[in-house]
């Protein structure tokens, strides 16, 4: 149970990542799905070296983390995985 949970957490914090983000993201939505399981752990990682442990209720201060990693590193993909289709279609035009 704890992958569908990671897969779902990860699922909204890529779309939350692409919706703030300005522009057009070019990044597929298996992509940002992973982006955001990833940023779902540095934010957690992050949170616990600040000392914000899990607290009874919503935990705003870890989940504030986990988006702003995961917007962070959607980011960067979104720049690589641009560049790299943008070399690979320049490349077959040669």
């Amino acid at each position: 149970m704890g992958w569908l949970w990671a897969i779902i957490v990860g699922f909204v914090l890529g779309l939350i990542a692409k919706l703030v983000i300005p522009g057009k993201q070019h990044i597929p939505l298996w992509l940002a799905t992973i982006c955001g399981m990833i940023g779902a752990v540095i934010g957690n990682a992050m949170a616990g070296g600040l000392g914000i442990e899990e607290t009874p209720g919503f935990d705003w201060g870890r989940h504030a983390f986990q988006l702003g990693a995961a917007i962070v590193i959607v980011f960067l993909v979104d720049a690589l995985y641009t560049s790299m289709k943008r070399r690979k279609t320049e490349g077959q035009r040669a």
